[in-house]
């Protein structure tokens, strides 16, 4: 098969949502029709009764939440999927955000029950930013929800999106009697409550069946045809140019619990959706058609294979192909690295590969070259922009409980900083380390991987801290040199070394802002 044959089957998209959405359970469920799996583990209640597939790590089991993207992919329709699945919990956001980077399009998971959530919205504005293109899928059909209209409206006002829908539920909760599915043109009712396996489905091809009014009822078979009716006079036609470009979202509507409308999803998706997609660096424009090789670290994970205590670090191809055993550079360490055993995914299981291409998501062994960021080429020095680590808001020392476990305790920090978990600062005056969060449960994490994946106790000690900058001025600066003198005690260096001020409260920084105006103050590290 040829190189742009190659690039039109793949499909790379991340599933976002507020926690708790189903992000997790349609993640499984697509594999699932994808025949990826034969049976999907039950994700119910935040009680995972058989472990989810993408939640490999033994605190992800314990509490039921996502705490770090997975990559999982499978075959459909002659189209080779790639799905990130990310956190939904906005103590682990940065994860998602820098996931974001990676992926061609979006599906936005949303509780017909909640609506439309505190995170879904921040998320989708970032989609929104970068113009990626989104689909919307509201789950949980089979719980009494809000209605289908207001829920539309809902997603319009709240997320700012102009929506078209390509299915309607009929009835909702336990009159829930199945989809119009408004992209193919037919109804399908669900009778089968196999929630594990695939059931049988009714399919009628027309709204006009005689055997249809039969199946759900006078009055949901009357009230589908006014809504039909309504479909058709107050929303935009689909179109696919204006949903590759974000001006335009379809919605479908399902149960990701009890299969339904997923498939219907999945065979939209796999029709509409992007291939991979140009990507800009610092120097031009990449796009993925050029034969010569790119792409950049997203995302790094240690020891997901506890046996083996390995790390992975996740490239995105962006161009060309990349090979087994081919030398590439690594543009930050300027020097050559080759990888015998490239992997890809599915969820805990790798399979070793020979070539991959552009879209796909590469796992990478990882002995401590790479950073989140990094980009590898095939000699050519290229940056790729928008990875950036944003400003914590939880601080906390980090002291060692076993001081026998020093070194694994160090090894630890610097490996888990490394993924992105957290940011490490260190004192200029004392040289203590701390660790700076977007999300208090980060801490718990951290805590918890230390423990049993390094051998390494910690405790954590509060530290009041507002804000962290990262701060840039000029070194000959007599203004620099004060703020530097004066404020010794407030500084930090993060790992990477750069400078950066802990500010105390908003009004300390926005007193220092205004006295040292030469100096630049910055929220993310990217500047």
């Amino acid at each position: 098969m040829g190189f742009l044959e190659e690039i039109s089957k793949r499909r790379t998209f991340g599933i976002i949502s507020h926690p708790d959405a189903g992000k997790t359970t349609l993640t499984e469920k697509l594999l699932l029709f994808g025949g990826a799996i034969q049976e999907a583990g039950a994700v119910k209640s935040n009680k995972i009764k058989k472990s989810a597939t993408s939640d490999f790590m033994e605190i992800e089991r314990q509490r039921g939440i996502s705490v770090a993207t997975s990559v999982l992919a499978f075959v459909y329709k002659n189209k080779k999927i790639n799905i990130l699945d990310t956190p939904g919990h906005k103590d682990f956001a940065e994860d998602t955000f820098r996931t974001l980077t990676a992926v061609d399009s979006v599906i936005v998971v949303i509780d017909v029950a909640k609506g439309v959530e505190e995170q879904t919205e921040k998320l989708v504005e970032v989609c929104r930013m970068r113009n990626i293109p989104m689909i919307v899928f509201i789950n949980k059909l089979d719980r009494e929800g809000k209605d289908a209209f207001d829920l539309l409206d809902e997603v319009e006002q709240k997320l700012g999106l102009r929506v078209t829908p390509l299915s309607i539920p009929i009835g909702m909760g336990y009159d829930f009697k199945g989809i119009y599915n408004i992209w193919e043109q037919n109804t399908q009712l669900f009778y089968d409550d196999q929630k594990h396996i695939i059931g049988k489905k009714v399919i009628f091809d027309s709204v006009e069946d005689p055997k249809l009014e039969a199946a759900i009822g006078t009055d949901l078979f009357t009230t589908l045809k006014e809504e039909l009716e309504l479909i058709d006079g107050v929303y935009p036609p689909f179109d696919r140019a204006n949903y590759l470009n974000g001006k335009l979202q379809p919605v479908l509507f399902g149960s990701a619990l009890n299969n339904f409308g997923v498939e219907e999803l999945l065979n939209c998706f796999v029709e509409i959706a992007p291939e991979p997609l140009p990507k800009l660096s610092e120097e031009r424009m990449i796009s993925p058609y050029e034969k010569k090789f790119s792409g950049f670290v997203f995302k790094i994970h240690a020891n997901m294979d506890p046996n083996h205590r390995d790390r992975l670090a996740f490239v995105k191809i962006v161009s060309g192909t990349f090979e087994r055993n081919t030398p590439y550079l690594h543009v930050r360490n300027n020097k050559k690295l080759k990888f015998s055993s490239p992997n890809a995914f599915f969820a805990e299981k790798k399979k070793i590969i020979d070539v991959s291409f552009p879209g796909d998501i590469v796992g990478l062994h990882d002995t401590g070259n790479f950073k989140i960021g990094d980009t590898l080429t095939s000699g050519e020095k290229l940056n790729f922009k928008g990875i950036p680590s944003f400003s914590p808001e939880h601080f906390r020392y980090i002291n060692n409980n076993d001081p026998m476990k020093a070194k694994q305790l160090t090894k630890g920090i610097d490996q888990l900083m490394d993924e992105g978990v957290a940011q490490l600062f260190i004192l200029n005056l004392n040289g203590r380390k701390l660790i700076g969060t977007v999300g208090a449960l980060q801490f718990e994490v951290i805590q918890y991987r230390l423990l049993n994946e390094y051998g390494a106790k910690c405790s954590f000690e509060n530290l009041n801290v507002y804000k962290a900058c990262w701060v840039e001025g000029n070194e000959k600066s007599t203004s620099f040199q004060e703020f530097k003198r004066i404020k010794q005690k407030f500084l930090a260096n993060d790992k990477a070394g750069q400078l950066v001020f802990l500010s105390e409260s908003a009004f300390s920084l926005q007193m220092v802002q205004e006295k040292y105006k030469e100096v630049q103050f910055h929220f993310t590290s990217e500047f």
